[in-house]
């Protein structure tokens, strides 16, 4: 066989399946849908991008700010002038005229105060007002248009959600640390502990602190507060932050008032009330205003202001919401008898 009869061995079969592969193409239909969406799809493989949260980054990063504390010492040295230690942390833009939330740690004690933008701006900074039990403070800058996190107001973290830290550690310039919630906290403006935190596991170091905790889609979760200390062992990974909705909360009665004002009661629980909603008065400060209305040790109360109680930790936040002077109804059983008394509540900045 020649070289020309080979060629034409080769060739002619392969016309054959070509021209079978056409015809089958154009009688039925649904193999070309089939052959395009698997051309696709493999040219989609080809250009897929690796996971990344570079795009939610992107959007919060210019509203986290570095913030430099300032307290000069009174101690002066023969010579030279008095020493200025300076404080680091990181704060977050949340309304675009200048209000900066942050921790209260970063800038106590501070005589001098300067915010530094991710554009370089820089600028003096005055304390509105702190809050000591949740460890945050709001700063103000004389500023216009500034770039703000992005927020939403029903926003619910779960535990499990990957979350982003940004922030200042050790001065290195603006970092981002990756993790997920651990656990979820509370929101209410009763007295904060751990538990009541959001707990993650995204790295917090000096200088983070006051920074963004946010969610894969750029949004506020919450404010980068502390890492858990344990003196007995060597604890790593657990780390806190204040949620958006009570950091919000704080935020805005601190605006308002220069401070966080709390309604006080004057009573402790050490045991829960299993057969019916409410709590049991355990224990009743002297003087308190649980004490000026007459409330003792063993009452079950179960409703207040017209709001059924579940639970001691609801009518702790219930009560913190109230303003100073307001009185309100309780209903509870004295140990056969129903009663409702009413209570005036008082200030617990006052009181403490």
């Amino acid at each position: 066989m020649n070289i020309v009869n080979l060629i034409k061995y080769i060739v002619r079969p392969a016309s054959y399946g070509v021209m079978i592969a056409v015809a089958l193409l154009l009688l039925v239909p649904e193999l070309r849908t089939d052959t395009l969406q698997a051309l696709q799809y493999n040219q989609q493989q080809q250009q897929q991008q690796p996971l990344s949260y570079a795009k939610a980054v992107s959007i919060a990063s210019p509203a986290v700010v570095n913030i430099y504390s300032e307290e000069i010492s009174s101690r002066h040295v023969y010579g030279a002038k008095g020493r200025i230690p300076t404080n680091l942390g990181s704060g977050v833009i949340m309304e675009p005229d200048g209000y900066i939330l942050t921790n209260f740690h970063v800038v106590q004690n501070a005589d001098l105060i300067t915010v530094l933008l991710q554009n370089g701006q820089q600028s003096p900074a005055e304390l509105i007002g702190y809050d000591t039990y949740t460890d945050l403070a709001v700063l103000k800058v004389e500023a216009t248009n500034l770039p703000v996190i992005p927020q939403r107001a029903n926003l619910q973290s779960l535990p499990g959600d990957v979350v982003l830290a940004i922030g200042n550690p050790l001065n290195l310039g603006q970092t981002v640390t990756q993790g997920v919630i651990s656990a979820i906290g509370r929101s209410g403006l009763s007295v904060v502990d751990y538990l009541e935190l959001l707990q993650m596991d995204a790295a917090i170091n000096k200088g983070n602190s006051g920074g963004a905790l946010i969610n894969t889609n750029g949004e506020l979760v919450g404010i980068n507060s502390k890492t858990f200390t344990n003196a007995e062992r060597n604890i790593q990974g657990i780390f806190f932050a204040v949620p958006y909705s009570l950091a919000h909360n704080v935020m805005r009665k601190i605006i308002a008032n220069g401070r966080v004002i709390r309604g006080y009661l004057g009573v402790s629980v050490t045991r829960t009330q299993n057969a019916m909603k409410g709590f049991i008065i355990d224990n009743v400060d002297d003087n308190s205003p649980a004490f000026k209305a007459g409330l003792k040790s063993g009452d079950i109360v179960y409703q207040i202001n017209g709001v059924e109680i579940n639970s001691f930790v609801q009518a702790l936040d219930i009560i913190a919401e109230t303003k100073p002077g307001t009185t309100l109804p309780f209903k509870l059983i004295r140990k056969t008898q129903r009663l409702e008394v009413s209570v005036t509540i008082s200030d617990k900045a006052k009181v403490n």
